[in-house]
């Protein structure tokens, strides 16, 4: 149970949490994390890891937030720099089809004249196991079915070492989605050390299930398979920190956050500018009510999430020395929909508080409160005890700035 006490100072933040709801719903703020959004894709385009695009990134949202009246740092990080280049990919046998593919992040790159092998189609990382003796020299197609993003993407991430222990030349990855219409997802994936790195591109789920088809049926597939990606020297680039300072206890932290960097096909809108605008957003709303938080609310806008959460990681070093002073991070990475509640890791005694102050946001539906919070960028601080959220209604919890969640 919940003491008395603390159900009844959440309460009381009632008041503010309908004066921030009625600002970014109904007033001033209707949509504006919508127009921020837009102009910063539109005046960017997408920012991969290593780009002039990501640092361009950064610049802007530097100068935005420091006209938006906050207290904005920028912190250093090194970040990997694979560039994908051109590539192709065209099945020759037995018909003659173009493939739809996008390389891996940190793939290696083919010959420059491409290879051109017979595939092999396996369901299963046991299925490849099984039949390791007809993978030599082969490209190894993946058809695994999609049975949660968490499990699956295992296959774009390991399927490449795991095809180069059987001798393998390249790897087709089926693109990580429920859904398709005809569209390869591109994403990071790791080589294991010690393992020969091979290709690895992903293609669409119905160019895997067709080759899946054509190998039931006996038929022989060929493959000619051309990519120009390379890896390049580690880049400079930063994390962006912006805050509203505590006036009771400045040193204590709430930390709000999203990442800058997408991939190179897209307008990384979803992945993750909503997240990071809405970081953004949440301290705006505090500051255009002239709240004044107990603790300090900061929200950093990480660089490197897509290749596994290196600024995040770097940030983390830098600052675990304070691990006491965290008293909730929150990151936003599910993309920005109309929200449903917020998922939620920590003690027992954490949640029974969090519980309490969903409830403060009945009037938008959002009151639900999942277990399990995750989030690439968060996840070293919750590992370490640091209550986490993920997602939504970040103003409202971090205007509950006054509150000490008690961590694990």
């Amino acid at each position: 149970m919940i003491p008395a006490g603390v159900a009844a100072e959440v309460a009381g933040y009632a008041d503010v949490a309908k004066q921030i709801i009625d600002l970014a719903v109904f007033g001033a703020a209707q949509n504006r994390s919508y127009r921020r959004l837009a102009d910063f894709t539109d005046t960017i385009g997408n920012r991969v890891s290593g780009s002039n695009n990501l640092e361009m990134a950064i610049k802007y949202m530097y100068n935005a937030m420091v006209q938006d009246g906050l207290d904005v740092h920028l912190e250093p990080a090194k970040i990997p720099h694979w560039v994908r280049g051109k590539e192709s990919a065209e099945m020759t046998a037995p018909r003659a089809k173009t493939l739809a593919i996008l390389g891996l992040g940190s793939s290696v790159g083919t010959p420059p004249e491409g290879i051109e092998a017979e595939v092999l189609v396996v369901q299963s990382f046991e299925e490849l196991k099984h039949r390791a003796s007809e993978a030599a020299g082969k490209i190894v197609v993946f058809n695994q079915p999609y049975v949660s993003y968490g499990e699956t993407v295992a296959y774009r991430g390991y399927g490449a070492s795991e095809a180069a222990k059987v001798g393998a030349v390249a790897t087709l990855i089926r693109s990580v989605t429920p859904f398709s219409i005809n569209s390869p997802h591109t994403g990071w994936q790791d080589y294991q050390d010690g393992v020969k790195r091979i290709p690895t591109a992903c293609i669409t789920v119905e160019d895997a299930e067709l080759m899946w088809r054509m190998a039931q049926r006996g038929q022989k597939i060929v493959v000619r398979l051309t990519m120009g990606a390379k890896t390049l020297p580690d880049a400079d680039s930063f994390n962006t920190v912006a805050e509203i300072k505590g006036w009771q206890h400045p040193e204590q932290v709430v930390l709000l956050s999203g990442h800058l960097d997408s991939w190179d096909v897209g307008q990384g809108a979803m992945d993750d500018g909503g997240g990071a605008m809405i970081s953004w957003e949440a301290l705006s709303l505090i500051k255009d009510l002239g709240l004044r938080p107990r603790r300090t609310l900061r929200t950093v806008l990480w660089t490197a999430e897509e290749q596994g959460g290196v600024g995040a990681q770097q940030y983390f070093n830098l600052h675990k020395v304070n691990m006491s002073n965290f008293d909730l991070v929150m990151e936003s990475d599910l993309g920005t929909f109309t929200p449903i509640g917020l998922q939620f890791t920590g003690s027992d005694a954490a949640q029974k508080v969090m519980e309490e102050v969903v409830k403060l946001l009945a009037p938008i539906n959002t009151t639900k409160l999942e277990a399990h919070g995750e989030g690439t960028d968060i996840s070293p601080w919750m590992q370490a005890g640091v209550p986490g959220t993920l997602e939504f209604a970040f103003s409202l919890c971090a205007s509950m700035g006054s509150l000490h969640l008690p961590s694990n």
